[in-house]
């Protein structure tokens, strides 16, 4: 591994002593004391090797999300595309993925330079869990996220990897619950668990439906409390950290946060608007210029609420959903053939889930292709209005209230 740079070893110090000046706690992850800012995983090569180390390299926890990173490596791509029609292009390409996910983890665990912690986000819903999850252990990851479904079987997959964080990501404290309680049993408990927001967060969002997005339980001053209380009645207070997410934007809401029992708070879109975000520029200024009027939020093709920008292509998929929707039926094979996810509305036919190629429209999202894509952005303002900053800049103005001079007269 490469020697950390005086620079970045004094950028991590710096940080360190703006959020203790600002009155933040630190907290400790898999043996390590960590700034209360995590990256939150965003899928299809948004947060990779490179924004994910960066954030690491800081002292907060960088999220590397596992799902098609073969897409943000040329030799990788030019091998997979084209072989839709191939008898074993599920497996060509799943090789592929795996081989992308251990680059991207090794970029990011050098960026780190020892700092920190890279977890990787793997999605419970993915057909290929179960093999994302193993290998991004071999290839060393800290941290393991898992969301978009209930990851009981998560212990077992690391038994052999003790030394590995698991952190679910939950919406309500019956979730929270039924998760203590099942990896009770299994001689494990969660490291940390992120509580993520619903009518806050981007992407697919912890609900049953869009209709239960306001639903209070989900406010995180009321679940919070009940997720503590529930420690205590467990006789596991202090044991568990909790990671908010979805709304944060200041130093005041990391506080506010922490006064609520919170560890650290779990941000996404504003880390995607970055310099070292590894999508592509014009992805990241369809999110940074999008307000609140552009959002929109729709059934997702793994049936879960969704949020996402209003872009030409997503305006006209609402417009001919209704069409779509009353034409079901069932595909014959996944229009990618690697069946990215394990239940698909498009492949399956499934009643009420969206009717759409949720990793072709994230890839060409990635591209910033407007016409095609799909942009997930979380509801929150971002700290520099449309301005696309360094990781760096982010952390000071979370962690200190700073903000730099480059960004006077942006709105914050």
């Amino acid at each position: 591994m490469r020697e950390p740079s005086n620079e970045a070893v004094d950028a991590a110090r710096s940080l360190a002593a703006q959020a203790s000046a600002s009155g933040l706690r630190s907290w400790t992850l898999a043996g390590r004391e960590l700034l209360p800012v995590v990256q939150g995983g965003m899928g299809v090569g948004v947060s990779a090797g490179r924004l994910a180390g960066t954030v690491a390299g800081l002292g907060g926890v960088g999220t590397v999300s596992s799902v098609d990173l073969r897409r943000l490596h040329p030799d990788l791509w030019a091998q997979t595309s084209g072989i839709e029609d191939a008898p074993d292009a599920g497996p060509r390409i799943d090789a592929a993925n795996l081989e992308a996910l251990g680059r991207e983890i090794a970029k990011a665990r050098q960026l780190a330079g020892g700092r920190g912690l890279v977890a990787v986000n793997v999605m419970k819903a993915l057909t290929a869990y179960e093999a994302q999850v193993r290998h991004a252990m071999a290839c060393g990851a800290d941290a393991l996220v898992v969301g978009a479904g209930l990851p009981l079987d998560l212990p077992e997959l690391a038994r052999e990897h003790p030394g590995v964080a698991l952190i679910p990501i939950l919406s309500d404290a019956r979730g929270v619950q039924l998760i203590v309680r099942k990896w009770e049993k299994k001689g494990r408990l969660p490291d940390a668990i992120v509580i993520e927001h619903p009518r806050l967060a981007g992407g697919h969002l912890g609900a049953a439906r869009v209709g239960d997005l306001d639903d209070p339980r989900f406010e995180f001053d009321v679940v919070l409390a009940q997720v503590q209380a529930f420690f205590k009645s467990a006789g596991l207070e202090g044991r568990i950290p909790l990671v908010a997410a979805g709304g944060v934007e200041s130093l005041e809401d990391i506080r506010r946060l922490q006064s609520l029992g919170a560890s650290a708070v779990q941000l996404g879109t504003a880390f995607a608007v970055t310099t070292e975000c590894d999508a592509d520029p014009a992805f990241k200024h369809v999110l940074a210029d999008a307000g609140p009027e552009d959002l929109v939020e729709f059934t997702s093709v793994a049936g879960l609420p969704a949020r996402a920008v209003r872009t030409p292509w997503l305006d006209k998929y609402l417009r001919l959903e209704p069409r779509l929707m009353a034409k079901v039926h069932r595909e014959t094979a996944c229009t990618m053939r690697f069946d990215c996810l394990a239940h698909c509305g498009l492949r399956d036919g499934t009643p009420g889930w969206g009717k759409f190629c949720i990793d072709k429209m994230l890839g060409h999202a990635l591209a910033g292709r407007t016409g095609q894509g799909l942009f997930f952005r979380g509801a929150g303002r971002l700290p520099f209005g449309n301005q696309i900053r360094p990781v760096q800049d982010l952390m000071r103005w979370l962690l200190g209230g700073l903000v730099p001079a480059e960004t006077s007269g942006a709105t914050f």
